[in-house]
């Protein structure tokens, strides 16, 4: 049996001392020692999961993440969360430093404030406030990755992929990223689009403007490529899902010159898709047309792929069901049941359990003057306790 700890942990002041790690992908600069210590002091057992190999952030850094657990009991009621940040810009422009976590007129700024170590922070502190009242009749665990931001290859995939080996067992999972739209709790996410991205290269041979003839241009190839490409209409939409979309990113040839063919051009594409798709056939379907051109032009092209998750819809009445009554009762409004936005580690947890994300508003997330009211952070910690109460009762009945 754990020890019950009494100390009720203020999540604004949390959320400060986590704000106060600059922990930039892939860095984790003390992050998780704050947190883990916050655990280790509500009776959470923590075990660091570090995994190593190229972070994809131009080192081969070790990710640093963590998976908590209190109880042996069922059900399990997971948090996942992240402790890493996007880059600050220009540190310059910002109303404090990013990394001071200082509040000006009941605003706290910071990069993280709202994605996500403010959610981080008020789970914690709505873990605090529901263990002081006892126990709950069942385990509550956490599983925070370092590597959420980046690439995530050494994150919530691997320790995912890790838990379900060694037979962990998760009821429900609540991911804490900034669901809400304009009000605390107006929206959560059920489900997530997948995500492809595309590299392409085309070779040709460099040449002389005036004499075209001892050249191979492959700026064109690449040009009707993507046109080839973008003209597709890939779906009408899934249920639940708005249509896919297939976004050129970048076209770069690189060629300062004036009066030389190049002899290489590059472009990326990005797909996010419904589950009309998978990325696997996606990426059949572009292989297939950069090899018809190729054939028809003589020029070889290049591919690469990288899927970094397949679309997903949870469909769990009662987990859903739990978490849009709890947030009702708190904020007097029903989350809208959403799959807008990019892409988040739930498309791994759903792996292992049904999964929901419920965070604070995000419209600052990823800007300057990232930021949140200091009572929105108390509200989503109510809003938690909340839910943990909802999802014990109705997951044991």
């Amino acid at each position: 049996m754990n020890t019950v700890s009494q100390a009720i942990i203020d999540p604004v002041e949390l959320t400060r001392a986590l704000i106060r790690r600059p922990s930039v992908t892939p860095a984790n600069e003390g992050a998780m020692e704050v947190l883990e210590k916050a655990l280790v002091g509500l009776g959470f057992s923590c075990r660091r999961m570090v995994f190593e190999g190229p972070s994809g952030q131009g080192d081969d850094a070790p990710i640093i993440n963590l998976h908590a657990r209190r109880g042996t009991a069922s059900p399990n009621i997971c948090f996942a969360g992240h402790t890493d940040v996007v880059p600050t810009g220009a540190a310059e422009q910002w109303t404090t430093g990013p990394f001071e976590g200082e509040t000006k007129d009941g605003i706290l700024y910071g990069r993280g404030a709202v994605d996500m170590k403010g959610g981080i922070g008020a789970w914690v502190a709505a873990l605090s406030r529901l263990l002081a009242e006892g126990e709950v009749g069942g385990s509550l665990s956490l599983l925070i990755t370092g590597d959420e931001e980046g690439p995530a290859l050494h994150g919530t995939k691997r320790v995912v992929e890790t838990l379900m080996a060694e037979g962990e067992v998760i009821d429900a999972c609540i991911v804490g990223e900034p669901s809400s739209a304009a009000q605390l709790g107006d929206m959560i996410k059920v489900g997530r689009r997948g995500s492809i991205n595309s590299w392409f290269t085309v070779h040709g041979k460099q040449g002389h403007v005036a004499y075209p003839d001892r050249a191979a241009n492959p700026a064109p190839v690449i040009a009707q490529l993507m046109a080839r490409l973008n003209a597709r209409v890939l779906d009408e939409g899934y249920p639940e899902f708005p249509p896919s979309n297939l976004e050129i990113t970048t076209i770069d040839i690189g060629n300062t010159a004036t009066n030389i063919i190049p002899a290489v051009a590059k472009a990326r594409t990005n797909i996010r898709f419904n589950p009309t798709h998978t990325g696997a056939a996606l990426a059949e379907w572009i292989n297939k047309e950069a090899g018809a051109l190729q054939a028809e032009t003589g020029l070889r092209i290049e591919v690469q792929h990288m899927i970094s998750g397949e679309a997903f819809l949870t469909q769990n009445a009662i987990f859903i069901g739990a978490v849009q009554d709890a947030v009702e009762a708190v904020t007097g409004r029903r989350p809208e049941a959403s799959t807008s936005g990019g892409t988040s580690d739930a498309r791994f947890i759903r792996y292992m359990c049904p999964v929901v994300e419920l965070g604070l508003v995000g419209q600052t997330m990823h800007q300057i003057d990232e930021r949140v009211p200091e009572q929105e952070l108390r509200d989503l910690t109510d809003v938690y306790v909340e839910v943990m109460r909802v999802l014990f009762a109705r997951l044991k009945a």
